[in-house]
Formats: structure tokens, C-alpha cells, sequence
């Protein structure tokens, strides 16, 4: 297998030589310095498939180019009340690193309503995080624990899940499609805490339908898992809702300041990190207020599919447990 891979490396390597600009250029913002390690991603997404990996890299390196993601990190979300509003209901942040290096996301998954700002905003929000992981956060770990690290952890919040927060299933396949087609292999693990009754139940239909490589990524643990985590993370570096050592969330944080809120250290050096990028640019002006429109690829087979299966299952759970006037007051979409 080894000797395969390689060889899948250098016909790959050898496609990609062929760049000329803008994909050149665009190439090199993505793999950031490390172009063996892009070119492994991406075959590994299509499980080492190069006339796959090949079109899904061209694919990508297009969608950048038609999408200016080059210089989405120039674009700060304007007046700073809107972006701390994004801040308020899409709930991500990072809390630290892993004991190998790995930065530590965190997301409030249940709790994110994604009702505060435009869909082209919270899209546009989702982009500049991975722009800014992929450009300062992954290369400054890499500095500080001497080699290079490629890969973040994830540790996903299910507190306060219902039927209700699900008909948000639009919007997070939305993401979950920019980051599959665009952002492959960039999670190293996916830890589940605090999961309800409801992720349960969808959580055994969906995990067949997934690639023997995906859900190896994926960790369901006992209620906050701060156990678990606590084997690869430090205390410090644990998310504010897995400090407790059973099921729920917890209120201790950074200076009473929890790593989602705009005031958290990460997300003030991420928006301060924007403002001066946008004084960076060439051109002479005011900072444009709204956001800019991002084409959102379609999603693959296998992510439709998923979807079906969400929606067909909470169907099935339409009149049990006693949720049956949750979904009553809840519209899901299709991607």
C-alpha cells in the first residue's frame, strides 16, 4: 500500500506541476508551503483515486478563484455589532491545543440558530474561520511544536438538542459541503458530547450510511466526555461545556468569557487579524458593509443521502416520546 500511495503522490505532483495562474497561485494558498500534504488530503478523500483527487483539487482551486477566497480574510464583517451577533448564534471557538499539537475547536451545535444575519454572512463567517485556521492557526502550531501540524480536533456540543434546532439541517449541510469539497481531511476527530435522545436516534441510521473512513473519525462519548478528552487535551485546553464530569454543560470558562463569545481572545485576534488585512489592500476605501455572495457546492451522493435519512427519521419520530408537537412547529429543507 505504501508504494501505491507514493506512486499516487507523484502522478498527482506531476498533474499539479502543470499549473499555470491564477490556479497556481491559488494552489499555494492552500497547501500553504506543504504541497505533499495537499496532495495527500485530497487523495485520501477519494480514497486514493488520482483522477479523482485530481478534478476535486481543479474543482476546488476553481471555486476559490470564481469565489475570491484568496481574499475573503480582507473582507471583516462590518459594523463589528453584526459580526458579534454572528459570534451569538453561530457557536464555534478555539479553546486550545491538543497534548500533540492539534488545535481544539469547539461547537454549540444545539445551541447555534444561525438567526441573526444573512445566510451569505454566517457562510461567509464559516470561510474566513477555516482561511484563518489554515493560514495563521495550523502554521503557528506547527512552529511551536516544531513540526508540521495539518490537522485540528473538534469537539462537538449536542447540549440542548431538540427536533427544533434540526431545522437548521439547511444551513449546517451548507457548511458541512464547503468543507467536505473544499476543506477535506483537515479534522483529525470528531468528539460528540452531551448528545440527547434525538442525535441517538439519528445518529444509528446515519452511522452505516458513512465511509469506513469517516467514522473512524467520528468519537460518541458519555455524556460532557471530559474523561476522554482529558487523554488528549489538557484541563486548560478543554472545552467550557466538558469541565464537568457528567452530562450538561458548564459555565466555567476563560475569565467568566466562554470560547464562542466575540470578546473571547480567539475571536478578537481573529476579526482584528481581518481589519488589518483589509487596510493591507491596495485599493483605497471604506470597508464595504454586507456580505459577499459564496457559491455553495452541490453536495455528493453520499451527503444527500445523509440528509434523507435525517429528515425520513425524524419523521419516524414524529409521534414518539412525546415530541410529536416539537416537530409540528419545525420546517426542515433539503439541501
Amino acid at each position: 500500500m505504501a508504494a501505491a500511495s507514493e506512486k499516487a503522490i507523484k502522478q498527482f505532483a506531476a498533474l499539479m506541476d502543470q499549473l499555470e495562474e491564477p490556479l497556481k497561485t491559488t494552489f499555494q494558498n492552500v497547501h500553504q508551503g506543504y504541497p505533499r500534504g495537499t496532495l495527500v488530503r485530497f487523495l485520501k478523500a477519494r480514497d486514493w483515486s488520482v483522477p479523482k483527487a485530481h478534478k476535486m483539487l481543479m474543482d476546488c482551486l476553481n471555486w476559490r478563484i470564481h469565489n475570491e477566497i484568496d481574499t475573503v480574510l480582507s473582507r471583516p464583517i462590518v459594523p463589528s455589532d453584526l459580526y458579534k451577533a454572528i459570534r451569538d448564534t453561530l457557536l464555534v471557538g478555539l479553546t486550545g491545543s491538543s497534548k500533540q499539537g492539534q488545535p481544539v475547536y469547539a461547537f454549540g451545535v444545539a445551541l447555534s440558530t444561525f438567526d441573526k444575519a444573512s445566510v451569505n454572512h454566517y457562510v461567509q463567517s464559516h470561510i474566513q474561520m477555516n482561511e484563518y485556521r489554515d493560514r495563521v492557526v495550523l502554521p503557528a502550531a506547527s512552529k511551536r511544536f516544531g513540526r508540521q501540524i495539518s490537522t485540528c480536533l473538534k469537539v462537538m456540543d449536542m447540549t440542548g438538542l431538540k427536533l427544533s434546532a434540526l431545522s437548521q439541517i439547511k444551513m449546517l449541510t451548507m457548511i458541512t459541503t464547503v468543507d467536505d469539497l473544499n476543506y477535506p481531511e483537515k479534522t483529525e476527530t470528531y468528539y460528540i458530547v452531551n448528545a440527547p435522545y434525538v442525535f441517538s436516534a439519528c445518529w444509528k441510521v446515519v452511522k452505516p450510511l458513512l465511509q469506513e473512513r469517516t467514522k473512524k473519525k467520528i468519537q460518541v462519548l458519555y455524556g460532557s466526555g471530559r474523561d476522554e478528552l482529558l487523554k488528549v487535551m489538557d484541563y486548560q485546553s478543554l472545552p467550557h461545556f466538558c469541565k464537568r464530569e457528567g452530562s450538561g454543560s458548564s459555565n466555567e470558562s476563560l475569565d467568566g468569557v466562554d470560547c464562542y463569545s466575540y470578546d473571547h481572545p480567539f475571536h478578537q485576534q481573529l476579526y482584528n487579524y481581518m481589519k488589518q488585512q483589509s487596510l493591507n489592500q491596495d485599493f483605497v476605501g471604506p470597508t464595504k458593509q454586507g456580505s459577499f455572495h459564496v457559491d455553495v457546492p452541490t453536495p455528493d451522493l453520499e451527503e444527500v443521502k445523509i440528509v434523507e435519512t435525517i429528515q425520513s427519521e425524524l419523521h419516524g419520530l414524529r409521534g414518539s416520546n412525546g415530541l410529536s408537537h416539537s416537530f409540528n412547529r419545525i420546517k426542515i429543507e433539503g439541501p
